[in-house]
């Protein structure tokens, strides 16, 4: 089984944590679709034999494409693909994007889940990052939302300047009251040359502060697994049922194809991934030129991703796995460096797996470095 990422490098407006590869330009969106659907035909067989279990439309903001450009899209998919009986076609949203008539579109689509970026229910939160949208937006989309879709995910910030404990409580219950069955939640970090860089540096919003995204983390995962989450991924947490196929397929390290400016694609063996600009995207498309860059990797990648992805979930590092994938030098190496981690209380081995520990789970990419191939 693989999957098909497709990025929609369109937003009304930009964010100012996000260094996600975006236009506030919409001039070019019609050709670039055209060139999205010629990409998808080019490319068609580096799946080979492959069915197509999860499609993925990432941004930007895929909710600013028109039926006609979803249709065009869904088209040469399912022309040029196998596609599993029941897929898992997620669209991400904006909750200003999702009015009746919008939602009404989307469910009469292939689309059969959304991933709603609300990022928080409080005005001061979303002018602090410059969302679209308002707090008013952000109940009633989910709302309207709920008549239309059963699989609903919401991504929601914590650590926010100035969020307090209590604000962040409450946006867990607003969620919680919604009833929505998955939630992505994601610790606000200072990405370099943003505008939220730049108004910190001078002063004019408070530093992130360390220790109370942590203690924010510890509320997230105290509240969703008290009331019937599982949390299966570190920034994921999903009802029985209810886990994203798209991203656990990433994590279990499977294959899938990036179509689209700045879409990364794995087949297993190598990495791509594609130009970040939409100018030069098109251009090189018209030309059947598909603009990308590749990395072959190593032993040594593929082990030190297969840790950094499985620490991450529930699943953990199997030493059976790694033994079998690649090698027992590396199962060796894995056992030594993890002893010390295992005495501080932040790994633990369960029935052959490594498992990160609830003491180190807000660390776990320290965890995973440690554990990497270097050699």
């Amino acid at each position: 089984m693989s999957g098909i990422y497709i990025h929609i490098p369109f937003c009304k407006q930009a964010c100012h944590y996000c260094d996600f590869h975006f236009s506030t330009s919409m001039k070019k969106k019609d050709q670039l679709v055209d060139m999205l659907c010629k990409e998808l035909v080019l490319r068609k067989d580096e799946l080979p034999d492959a069915e197509i279990q999860t499609i993925y439309f990432g941004g930007g903001t895929p909710s600013l494409l028109s039926t006609e450009e979803l249709d065009r899209i869904f088209e040469t998919i399912y022309a040029e693909y196998q596609i599993t009986k029941d897929p898992e076609i997620t669209l991400e949203a904006n909750p200003d994007d999702l009015s009746m008539e919008k939602i009404e579109m989307l469910a009469a689509s292939k689309i059969n889940r959304l991933s709603i970026g609300v990022q928080s229910f409080f005005e001061e939160d979303l002018q602090l990052m410059n969302r679209a949208h308002n707090s008013k937006e952000a109940l009633e989309s989910i709302q309207l939302a709920s008549k239309y879709f059963k699989n609903i995910s919401i991504d929601l910030i914590y650590g926010v300047p100035g969020m307090s404990e209590e604000r962040w409580r409450e946006n867990l219950e607003i969620a919680l009251e919604l009833g929505v069955p998955h939630i992505s939640s994601y610790a606000l970090t200072i990405e370099p040359n943003t505008a939220l860089q730049k108004f910190i540096e001078k002063g004019k919003v408070k530093p992130v502060d360390d220790e109370a995204a942590r203690r924010h983390f510890e509320i997230l995962v105290e509240t969703l697994t008290n009331n019937g989450f599982e949390h299966y991924e570190f920034s994921n947490f999903g009802k029985p049922g209810y886990f994203s196929q798209n991203n656990t397929a990433y994590w279990l390290g499977k294959t899938y194809l990036g179509i689209g400016p700045s879409a990364h694609s794995y087949d297993g063996n190598t990495r791509k991934w594609n130009v970040t600009n939409n100018s030069l995207y098109i251009k090189a498309l018209a030309k059947d030129q598909i603009p990308q860059q590749t990395e072959k990797l190593s032993t040594a990648d593929k082990f030190n991703e297969y840790v950094m992805t499985r620490l991450r979930t529930k699943f953990g590092v199997s030493l059976v796995e790694v033994e079998e994938k690649f090698g027992v030098d590396y199962k060796l190496h894995i056992l030594k460096n993890a002893s010390p981690l295992q005495q501080k209380q932040l790994l633990e081995e369960r029935n052959g797996v490594l498992h990160i520990t609830a003491k180190g789970k807000f660390l776990s990419d320290g965890i995973a470095a440690d554990l990497f191939y270097l050699g």
